[in-house]
C-alpha cells in the first residue's frame, strides 16, 4: 500500500471516529509536516505546536470532516494556514506590546492607576491559582514543567517517563480546563 492510499484509509476511520487512526496518521505525517513547517518558520517549538493543534483540531471535528482525495496535501496547507496565523498573531501581540511599552514611557501611572493595576493583578493571581486546584496533579506537573520551567515537550516526555504525544495532548487538556474557568 502506498504513503497516500495508506493516509486516505486512515483519514476515512479518523471521520468514523478511530482514534488510533489519528495517531496513525500524525505518525505517517509528522516528520514531513515538521520539514514542510520549518521552512515556513524557523522556529522548531512553534511548528511542533502548530502540528499538534492541527491534529487535536482535527479530533475534536473529526464527526465534521469531509472526504480529501490527497490527505498530505490537505495537511500540509492546514498547517500552513496555522502557522501563518500564529506568526500574524505573534507580530501584533508584538506591536501591541511595544506600543504599550512606548505609552508607558510617555505617561507615567497615577498612584491610584497603581492601586487599581495591583488589585487586578492580584485578583487574578487568586483566580489562577483556583483554577490550578482544578486541574490532575499530573495536569499541574506538566504545566509548571512547559511554562514555568521552560522544558520542551520532548523535555518533558524524557523527565516524565512519557510519550511526546502524551505531553502534548496532557498539556493541551489542562490549557483548555484553564481557559474555560478564567473565562
Amino acid at each position: 500500500m502506498s504513503y497516500e492510499e495508506d493516509n486516505n484509509i486512515h483519514w476515512e476511520r479518523l471521520r468514523n471516529g478511530d482514534k488510533q487512526a489519528l495517531f496513525a496518521l500524525y505518525n505517517n505525517t509528522y516528520s514531513h509536516l515538521l520539514r514542510f513547517g520549518l521552512k515556513i518558520c524557523g522556529s522548531d517549538e512553534l511548528v511542533k505546536d502548530c502540528i499538534t493543534q492541527l491534529f487535536l483540531q482535527l479530533w475534536t471535528r473529526h464527526q465534521t470532516l469531509r472526504p480529501v482525495t490527497n490527505v498530505p496535501a490537505y495537511l500540509f496547507t492546514a498547517l500552513k494556514r496555522q502557522l501563518l496565523d500564529q506568526l500574524a498573531y505573534q507580530s501584533k501581540i508584538h506591536t501591541a506590546i511595544h506600543r504599550m511599552t512606548d505609552k508607558e514611557a510617555e505617561s507615567e501611572l497615577s498612584y491610584e492607576e497603581i492601586i487599581i493595576q495591583v488589585q487586578q493583578d492580584e485578583e487574578l493571581k487568586q483566580r489562577l491559582q483556583q483554577a490550578l486546584k482544578a486541574l490532575t496533579p499530573r495536569q499541574i506537573e506538566l504545566i509548571r514543567l512547559k511554562f514555568f520551567e521552560g522544558l520542551s515537550y520532548e523535555q518533558i516526555a524524557a523527565q516524565t517517563s512519557q510519550t511526546v504525544k502524551t505531553a502534548y495532548n496532557t498539556i493541551y487538556d489542562a490549557i483548555k480546563a484553564l481557559r474555560k474557568m478564567l473565562k
